[in-house]
């Protein structure tokens, strides 16, 4: 999700309860186009904020990590370190539902006299900066200054007044609209109705214009000429509330997460999104921290296993090539009966056949019916039974080779795409390694040689959940894991759970001195969730689940890592809603 005005309003509410009061303690420059404002507040305590005029990602919120700063300080670091290092924060504003946010403080100059000054957040992508002023709105300097050959609209230099940019002419929202005003502000533009709300009003986003579509029940895809007037009442009056709860400060930041990882975030509740996991934070800061960290997190770990996913989607590919071309061998093989039956009945019949005869018709004394069997004119009756009989051997030799080289392919499609679902799951460096030790080990990958004194690798450990009833639930996150949860960490009366029709993790629901017979059924429940939450099934309405107790399960001599045979069991059928259990950072 953008940073929209809803969020900015969030983050103005939070930064003011924080931060008014409170003196500049520390100003950094971590970046060339961020700041870091280390504040004292008034009870005491010592906040980070951090404020990034990135034009790729602009974004403000408190952190607890203190970034490392250049030796030297850039020329506008030290500008605000001059005007502003000890002053106190006077008030914190946001202009209408701008994506703009004024930090306004008070310090004493050289002389001792009470000067005002502010600092100006523009959170608008590739136009974001951060420009500080003087009280009238004379500027000072900005981070990113703006020529006249750059913009046309707006330069941003030292000695011009600041103002805001033209807005394209859309409507202040926390202003009072009434119906007359809104239905003609949207209704007149010919799009559909999402892009009619975010192109109509000052910080609305298409995220926040679809929520809004969502809460009116309308399908915001539609063209704003099929609103009717109810339609259009519907939806005004959600956007009263919506602003409402906006103007109230009654924000409920939250993270949506889409099979793991951060699909949107909010100032307020998405409705819309109701089939996805929901996790309410505390505050807006620790959204965007977490939104950002964990993004970056999964970004970065899918372009470092690129090249693993590469392999194994090629390789995966190539077997799965394999096993089409062997099925159509083994039914090839069908024939071989015919073929044998042919033999037999020419050697009961064929005396009867003339020479140089193409065909032979006879009785099939297996079934009673009439049979026909092509000759070789070239050759005896004798001399084409002999043919058919060792067409029948090598088709039976076939048969019994393809039957084990399937079986053999079978297993090897089984054991890549459960790589893939590891793949999918991992979630640090230590997951990769482990992953590529995996495909090394099955050479799948060239082995590389470790290199002399180098420091252990990190290990890669199963993941730890908490139930609603505090049971310890743990998952594989790859195929080693699998094994190791199984057969190493489980004991006979744990219970375990794998998908039953897709690749995923095994996991292990930890009885300890409790009776293995005498569990909550919401504790199955949970657990269930999970082996269907980390499985290729993630996502769909129901994922069939098994689920026995560990001693029944087995490991096959010989066989892949992570594959195990049951033969008695439980099933259900279950989604992969995991927001009710608990995750323990090891």
């Amino acid at each position: 999700m953008a940073f929209d005005g809803i969020t900015t309003a969030a983050m103005v509410s939070e930064i003011r309860r924080r931060a008014v009061g409170g003196r500049l303690y520390k100003i950094a420059q971590p970046d060339p186009d961020a700041i870091l404002l280390t504040i004292k507040t008034t009870d005491g305590k010592t906040d980070r904020l951090m404020i990034s005029a990135s034009a790729s990602l602009p974004f403000i919120y408190y952190t607890d990590e203190n970034k490392p700063s250049p030796m030297v300080a850039p020329n506008f670091c030290m500008l605000l370190r001059k005007h502003l290092q000890n002053g106190r924060i006077t008030d914190v504003s946001q202009p209408g539902l701008e994506r703009i946010i004024r930090i306004g403080a008070e310090h004493l100059d050289e002389m001792g006299d009470l000067k005002r000054k502010v600092i100006v957040i523009e959170l608008m992508g590739k136009y974001s900066n951060i420009i500080f002023t003087e009280e009238d709105n004379t500027i000072i300097d900005s981070i990113k200054r703006v020529s006249a050959a750059v913009s046309s609209v707006r330069t941003v230099l030292p000695g011009n007044e600041y103002f805001i940019p033209m807005t394209q002419d859309k409507l202040d929202p926390t202003a009072p609209i009434t119906f007359e005003e809104f239905s003609g502000a949207v209704l007149h533009k010919a799009q559909n109705i999402i892009k009619a709300i975010y192109n109509t009003f000052t910080g609305f986003s298409p995220v926040a214009a679809s929520e809004l579509c969502y809460r009116a029940g309308l399908d915001g895809n539609d063209s704003v000429a099929s609103l009717s007037e109810d339609d259009t009442k519907r939806l005004y009056n959600c956007f009263n509330e919506l602003m409402t709860e906006i103007r109230d400060e009654k924000f409920d930041p939250v993270l949506i997460y889409d099979k793991g990882v951060p699909r949107e975030f909010a100032a307020l509740p998405l409705s819309e999104y109701s089939d996805l996991t929901t996790e309410h934070l505390d505050t807006m800061s620790e959204v965007l921290m977490r939104y950002y960290a964990e993004r970056d997190a999964v970004t970065r770990i899918r372009q470092r296993s690129t090249d693993l996913r590469k392999i194994v989607a090629t390789t995966l590919e190539r077997s799965v090539k394999k096993y089409d071309i062997q099925l159509k061998q083994l039914k090839d093989t069908e024939k071989k009966d015919k073929f044998r039956i042919y033999g037999e009945m020419l050697n009961t019949y064929g005396y009867s056949a003339e020479p140089g005869a193409s065909k032979l018709t006879c009785t099939n004394y297996y079934d009673n019916t009439e049979i026909t069997i092509p000759l070789d004119p070239q050759k005896t009756a004798l001399e084409n039974a002999q043919k058919y009989f060792e067409r029948y051997q090598k088709l039976k030799r076939t048969e019994e080779a393809v039957t084990e080289q399937l079986k053999d392919t079978k297993a090897d499609i089984d054991h890549l795409e459960s790589i893939q679902n590891s793949l999918d799951i991992a979630e640090n460096e230590a997951d990769l390694k482990e992953i590529r030790r995996e495909l090394s080990d099955f050479g799948y990958i060239k082995k590389h040689m470790t290199r002399k004194g180098a420091g252990r690798p990190e290990s890669s450990k199963p993941l730890h959940y908490i139930s609603s009833d505090g049971y310890d639930l743990y998952v594989g996150k790859n195929n080693y894991q699998n094994d190791q949860l199984t057969f190493k960490f489980a004991s006979g009366n744990d219970w375990w759970f794998h998908s039953k029709k897709f690749p995923g993790s095994h996991v292990i629901l930890r009885v300890g001195q409790g009776d293995p017979d005498n569990l909550p059924d919401r504790v199955f429940n949970e657990a269930g969730a999970l082996a269907a939450y980390y499985s290729k099934g993630r996502g769909q309405s129901k994922v069939e689940i098994d689920y026995v107790k560990k001693k029944e399960v087995k490991k096959p001599a010989g066989s892949k890592p992570g594959f195990v045979v049951y033969y008695t069991n439980y099933s259900m059928a279950i989604d992969s809603d995991i927001s009710a259990l608990r995750l323990v950072k090891e």
